[in-house]
């Protein structure tokens, strides 16, 4: 009778694992891990249509300006604001300039006043609202400077302000966006952390059997370690394929932005939840180790 090396190797059975898996643990502790980057990556899908939100805003105020302008005696606000509109046209850095109507002013108005609240009668600032060049834009100096030498009383705003308050407020979602990454991130260690003490508690027979038979510590925690970081990986890559789906789904039925008009989201922003997986299997590796370690030590 010949000997089929196939046969032998289906008739001999695989060893048990050292650490079994625990099917109802794991499977908590995966569902947990799991929501954990599903939130995450929807924070870091969040965070990049926020960003591009704020610099599309920023360039937005950036390419124009608006000018008050004030008429001198025996000039009406119209013959101001057109003078005005004149002379910032033939500014350098400047690619439009044009003077806006009472009527233009008065709609301005109507979501504080609202619509017919205003008398006729009522002095209305004219407005000029210039376009500004956007390879070599035209600062706040030299639009005054245009201003003055054309003899028109008026005041400029750059919109500075507004540019300096969208850019704090960039600044702020992005680091709420990195303090929530980094809160999950800790959740996640915190929870396999506590599942890899709950382990070693209930297998410490098998941890005294591998020391008496010579086994380090540094043996052990790359056993429980190994578990632990297949567990996350897998967990990690449900919450980043399930975020990516939820992302796409509000890409392709939010609208024509997406997400909402102020979160405008790109389908590049996808591939933000690919580190997911490889990053939860690095959490858990390192909170494995730690935990593990102080466990074994003080054994």
């Amino acid at each position: 009778m010949s000997f089929d090396p196939r046969t032998a190797e289906t008739a001999i059975e695989r060893p048990a694992p050292l650490f079994p898996r625990q099917f109802q643990q794991d499977r908590t502790l995966g569902l947990v891990i799991g929501v954990l980057c599903f939130l995450a990556c929807l924070c870091a899908v969040a965070a990049l249509a926020s960003d591009r939100a704020a610099s599309g805003w920023r360039r937005e105020l950036g390419a124009s300006a608006t000018v008050q302008v004030r008429p001198k005696a025996g000039e009406t606000p119209s013959e101001a604001a057109d003078r005005a509109a004149e002379a910032l046209a033939g500014a350098k850095g400047v690619a439009e300039a044009r003077a806006l109507d009472r009527e233009a002013a008065e709609r301005l108005l109507e979501p504080w006043l609202g619509k017919g609240n205003i008398p006729d009668d009522l002095p209305l600032p004219r407005l000029v609202v210039v376009d500004l060049d956007r390879q070599h834009p035209a600062d706040a100096a030299a639009l005054n400077q245009a201003l003055s030498a054309a003899g028109v009383d008026a005041s400029v705003d750059d919109h500075g302000r507004w540019i300096a308050d969208v850019r704090r407020t960039g600044d702020i979602a992005r680091a709420a966006a990195l303090g929530a990454l980094l809160l999950f991130a800790m959740t996640a260690g915190a929870v396999i952390a506590f599942a890899t003490r709950a382990t070693l508690q209930t297998q410490r027979d098998v941890v005294e059997v591998l020391h008496l038979a010579g086994a380090q510590d540094r043996f052990v925690v790359k056993l429980v370690r190994r578990r632990f970081a297949i567990l996350a990986g897998q967990a990690g890559l449900f919450g980043a394929a399930t975020a990516a789906a939820l992302a796409a789904l509000m890409k392709l039925f939010g609208g024509e932005n997406g997400l909402t008009p102020v979160l405008p989201l790109a389908w590049i922003d996808l591939l933000a939840v690919l580190p997911c997986p490889l990053l939860a299997a690095a959490v858990a590796a390192i909170a494995v180790r730690r935990a593990a370690m102080s466990i074994l030590k003080a054994a």
